[in-house]
């Protein structure tokens, strides 16, 4: 009897390989841009190489594409961004507007970011907002209990790019909110 692996034990490192035509590094031509960098860490605090971000944002109004893709054939609002050796990964970006929730709330301006790497059988779904908004206020994240919201949330960078900072943690103490889908 030989045994054939199926598609869910197949994954590997090779995420770049069949998605290089949807990868596109600036998931909103709105301006102004900022710049996010990061890394994809793995529960010993190494990069993951060959992971792939995938970016659902809505444009400064708050409101998610409907109309047609670019010329490139991608739609505003979505981006693809691949980790490097070291887990790093840079794309650039808008500040998305405040999200109507229902009649009375709005979210905080976020980002909604999918995560494909190598040993994940699935995506893992999360979101990161920017620092300096009014996150207090924004539903979902209030539902995270306080000492984990921070796994959510982009800082300013250490340098004087005006960048903003932003790691993706896979598990261990440091990991980010993932959420089910």
């Amino acid at each position: 009897m030989k045994l054939v692996p199926s598609g869910s034990q197949t994954v590997g490192p090779f995420f770049s390989i069949g998605l290089t035509h949807l990868c596109a590094a600036q998931p909103s031509r709105e301006t102004p841009p900022v710049t996010v960098r990061g890394r994809v860490l793995d529960g010993n605090g190494d990069g993951v190489p060959d992971a792939v971000l995938e970016i659902w944002q809505a444009d400064s109004c708050g409101l998610y594409s409907s109309g047609p893709a670019d010329a490139s054939g991608m739609p505003s609002g979505f981006a693809r961004i691949t980790s490097g050796e070291d887990g790093c990964f840079s794309f650039a970006t808008c500040l998305p507007g405040r999200i109507a929730f229902d009649d009375k709330r709005s979210q905080a301006p976020h980002l909604v970011v999918l995560v494909f790497a190598r040993g994940l059988l699935r995506q893992l779904i999360t979101r990161m907002y920017f620092s300096g908004e009014a996150l207090n206020d924004d539903p979902v994240l209030a539902s995270i209990p306080e000492d984990r919201r921070r796994t959510l949330v982009a800082r300013p960078g250490t340098d004087s790019t005006g960048h903003l900072e932003w790691n993706v943690v896979l598990q261990g103490e440091e990991e980010t909110v993932f959420f089910m889908w």
